[in-house]
């Protein structure tokens, strides 16, 4: 059980980026010092340990928490500090400058409301500078505070400032970045730091405290709508209690809300806080614990929004990001998709547009290198709920991964299709009392769908009706959906026309989903031969459904032909037929493939079984 909004101040978070040189560590160092969250005790400590090493004393050294961080004077890992002050809380995240550190940048970024970006008075815009303007914009960081630091090297002259701030200004346009304060600093002496500067008495703008202060924070509006990124759900007695935080809108006691991406309607029971104190509203920003009325299924990594602002849910995303992998990018790669709490597998379909980050400049080529921006295609397996950087920033932002490594960062730009309709609006389907969770512990193992495809004849009802028996032997509770069966009953009304056929796979599809969400195993064994329909079926039935595909050369399918398929159609009799008048397109990427022209049928029905086994074990995610 944890509070839902114990939060009293506003808080905005900030990450601070610059030059490796151009004083942003000092400038946080100063900060926290100036504004007394760095107790005088800490500060001697570190000015004792200073003289034993036989260095002079920086103010970054309150920053520098790693030996090799001293030892190399640069900041090489991001750092979180909490600047509490009376007006509201600033949480400053000191993010690496230097260009080999651009991975820990993103990470440290990725949910930054502003930036504080630090830039040399003397030197001016660098193009490490121009790097992080641009990565700004790519994590949807669109509002940043500017401290032109070191003016006492340029003799707090005027004249060079506002040259400076014009190279920045242009430089911010050019990104879609909006500055909201200029601010010439020297800050190791304190100057506008927290205090206004009599070295400058010609600026009139606020200090950095002062454009910390005022900076705006998440809108705490409803007009975007209500975002929820579910972290979990925890159980109190027979409660089940959602958590998560509140990117946008509000949620109160007796709000209906849908969850995604199953479009799951539901209504809000009560708002839960630790000691209880009768809030019932939480706002923007809050991380908020609250119960449904009866229990619908939640998980880690829905999210909840209000019905009237709901995401649009998609297979597949436009993306621009910055690739930090050591090996190129190209399409056909799939990688995992982080945004929010959710993950997702992806595949690369298409990289549209490469930037060189070194000079900005646009490349043609068909892969993308380490440090190259790259806006390109992703295509999800399981339908998203997807949000743009402009309404939703925090749930637009992502990572990519590539087995344990993180290889990007970013922000969505646009959803490219939508799933397929469901009319939810006009329905309102029935709530279970009981979730999935309860009848696995039933049945002792999860529903799922076991999908074979193939061509005719290369050995799907077989192993289909193969497993089912073993499974049952084996205490399961499983069901064959077989196409010739199904074809005799639900689907009797189709022909086999492209049509027909889709709608054969959409029925089976839904039925086969339905038997799943029961806790029942659904063996289902059609050619269903188009890779739309199947990926259809998947978004039925979601991450318990499972691809097998039965592989069989065309010819040693022919030459089994059991019931004369192949023969009839070779002789004009039968039209439409898989592998002979009608195409059939194997799956690119299933859960598991059988080749039935090397393994025998006991050899085939063992390794699925395994398969299944694994797949539904409650020791396992399905």
């Amino acid at each position: 059980m944890i509070a839902s909004n114990q939060r009293t101040l506003t808080q905005v978070s900030v990450v601070a980026v610059g030059h490796v040189d151009h004083g942003k560590s000092t400038l946080i160092g100063r900060l926290l010092h100036d504004t007394g969250n760095l107790p005088e005790q800490r500060l001697n400590e570190m000015r004792q340990a200073s003289e034993r090493r036989g260095v002079g004393f920086e103010w970054s050294f309150v920053l520098d928490a790693l030996q090799s961080e001293r030892d190399q004077a640069v900041t090489i890992d991001t750092t979180r500090i909490w600047l509490r002050l009376p007006e509201r809380e600033v949480v400053l995240i000191d993010a690496p400058g230097h260009k080999e550190f651009l991975r820990n940048m993103v990470t440290g970024a990725s949910d930054a409301d502003a930036a504080l970006l630090v830039v040399d008075a003397h030197e001016g815009v660098s193009e490490q500078t121009r790097r992080h303007a641009l990565l700004l914009e790519l994590i949807g960081v669109r509002r940043v505070i500017v401290a032109i630091n070191k003016m006492d090297r340029v003799e707090y002259s005027r004249k060079r400032y506002e040259h400076v701030r014009a190279e920045l200004r242009a430089l911010l346009e050019l990104v879609g970045v909006e500055a909201n304060a200029f601010v010439p600093i020297s800050a190791r002496d304190g100057d506008n730091v927290a205090r206004a500067s009599a070295a400058m008495p010609w600026y009139e703008g606020p200090t950095i405290l002062s454009a910390l202060l005022t900076l705006p924070g998440r809108a705490n509006s409803t007009q975007e709508g209500l975002r929820i990124a579910v972290q979990g759900v925890l159980r109190r007695a027979q409660e089940r209690i959602v958590v998560g935080r509140i990117e946008s809108g509000s949620l109160g006691a007796g709000d209906d809300i849908l969850i995604l991406p199953g479009r799951r309607t539901a209504r809000v029971r009560t708002i839960e806080t630790w000691p209880p104190d009768g809030t019932t509203r939480a706002g923007t920003g809050s991380s908020v614990a609250f119960t449904l009325e009866g229990s619908p299924f939640v998980d880690r990594g829905d999210v909840i929004s209000d019905p009237e602002h709901e995401p649009a849910l998609a297979t597949e995303i436009r993306a621009r990001f910055l690739w930090l992998g050591a090996e190129p990018l190209k399409a056909g790669q799939r990688l995992t998709f982080r945004f929010g709490t959710r993950t997702a597998s992806v595949e690369v379909v298409k990289l549209e547009r490469i930037i060189a980050i070194e000079g900005l400049e646009h490349l043609d080529s068909d892969v993308a290198c380490c440090n190259d921006v790259v806006e390109a295609v992703f295509r999800s397996r399981y339908v998203l709920p997807v949000d743009d950087a402009l309404a939703h920033p925090p749930l637009a932002r992502f990572i990519l991964i590539d087995g344990l490594d993180m290889v990007g960062g970013g922000t969505i730009l646009a959803p490219l299709n939508s799933a397929p309709a469901r009319e939810a609006h006009d329905l309102v389907p029935a709530g279970h009392l009981l979730d999935s969770s309860a009848r696995a512990w039933r049945n002792g193992h999860r529903g799922a769908v076991i999908w074979l495809t193939g061509l005719p004849a290369s050995g799907k009802s077989t192993l289909a009706m193969q497993l089912e028996r073993r499974l049952f032997e084996l205490g399961f509770n499983a069901y064959v959906l077989d196409g010739d069966n199904v074809r005799a009953g639900l689907s009797n009304d189709l022909g086999f026309s492209a049509d027909d056929r889709r709608e054969n796979v959409r029925r089976v599809g839904e039925v086969a989903a339905l038997f799943a969400d029961a806790g029942t195993i659904a063996i289902a064994a059609f050619i269903s031969p188009y890779r739309s329909d199947r990926e259809r079926a998947r978004y039925a039935a979601g991450p318990i459904f499972h691809e097998v595909f039965v592989k069989a050369d065309p010819a040693l399918c022919e030459a089994r032909d059991p019931k004369g398929h192949y023969r009839r159609a070779r002789a004009g009799t039968l039209e439409n037929f898989t592998g002979i008048s009608g195409d059939y397109e194997p799956p690119l990427q299933p859960e598991l493939v059988l080749d039935t022209g090397e393994l025998s049928v006991s050899d085939a029905t063992e390794r699925l079984l395994r398969y299944v086994e694994n797949a539904v074990s409650l020791q396992h995610r399905g």
